[in-house]
């Protein structure tokens, strides 16, 4: 492993977007990346889908054989608020990241820019203003796969950071064993995790991933209500449907030992800042290298199309 700058400052960003509209999120997204700057942070993170929204509790229509023309109505809508990756959004990011000097990285509801097929995408963006890595979410989980396509390109890039390899999986990937291995083989460090995922068994999860990967595991949540839905969406009922608090968040940062080094933030907005100690990182592996000296390459193989 190459040296690493000893310190990261970190700021893990938990706030709801403006549902369905590109232009307000990331107006938002800026405000708070400006914040976070602020405050010293130099590498800032924000939930999965954070441009235009995660529509929790949506069906857009769909059921087994069949749709319904208000939930395409709706579809149409969130796929306009949708964007393209390069894009007119993503040089506003970019713009940032260069002008603060830090590294970012936020979810996105990214538009194929030749097909009318939406990603699931996380992007970082380096200080120097350029989008380093885009990846799309392998395999959208439950009935994401009626909105968002399986991942056909950009599978596991890594950012080169001087605190080390940072990389993402969003939500549930990290569920898929083999894509964590993927990431581990890559000698990450900071392993991103944009979600929307509040269950108590989640925090078990992201606990036992940095463990067992020996890296920092960056859990960024959203925390949003009903309220932020628009009014004039063609589903009510789902809607009223749903809790008061749709998300209640819980973003933290977990060590390499399966530590926290901030407690998960749970039912508001806020900004979780932290100085991770990158020596952690080597220190941690001296009994266990994931793909190192805990391996056996000749009995265990793992070939990554990617």
């Amino acid at each position: 492993m190459k040296d690493l700058k000893s310190v990261c400052k970190i700021a893990v960003i938990q706030a709801a977007p403006v549902l369905f509209d590109k232009a307000a999120c990331i107006d938002k997204a800026l405000k708070l990346i400006d914040t976070a700057a602020g405050q010293g942070a130099q590498l800032i993170v924000l939930p999965e889908l954070f441009v235009p929204g995660y529509p929790y509790g949506m069906t857009f229509g769909f059921t087994v054989g069949a749709r319904s023309e208000k939930g395409r109505a709706d579809w149409v809508r969130y796929y306009e608020n949708s964007i393209l990756v390069p894009g007119p959004e993503t040089a506003q990011l970019a713009q940032a990241a260069a002008k603060l000097g830090v590294y970012i990285s936020i979810g996105v509801s990214e538009r194929d820019r030749l097909t009318a097929s939406l990603y699931n995408t996380n992007l970082i963006f380096n200080p120097d203003g350029a989008l380093e890595s885009i990846h799309r979410k392998l395999k959208p989980t439950g009935a994401e796969r009626v909105v968002w396509a399986d991942a056909n390109r950009d599978y596991f890039p890594i950012a080169d950071t001087p605190w080390g390899p940072m990389a993402s999986l969003i939500c549930w990937e990290s569920y898929m064993p083999l894509a964590r291995v993927a990431l581990y083989q890559k000698g990450v460090t900071l392993y991103l995790s944009p979600n929307t995922n509040d269950n108590p068994e989640w925090q078990n999860t992201i606990c036992h991933i940095a463990l067992e990967g020996r890296c920092y595991f960056i859990n960024c949540n959203m925390y949003f209500t009903k309220d932020i839905y628009p009014k004039d969406l063609n589903c009510p009922q789902e809607i009223a449907a749903l809790n008061q608090v749709v998300c209640r968040g819980g973003s933290c940062v977990v060590d390499p030992y399966g530590h926290y080094v901030t407690q998960p933030l749970w039912d508001q907005e806020g900004i979780v800042y932290a100085e991770l100690d990158m020596a952690k990182v080597s220190a941690s592996r001296m009994e266990f290298d994931p793909c190192g000296h805990y391996a056996r390459p000749d009995v265990l193989h793992l070939e990554v199309r990617d």
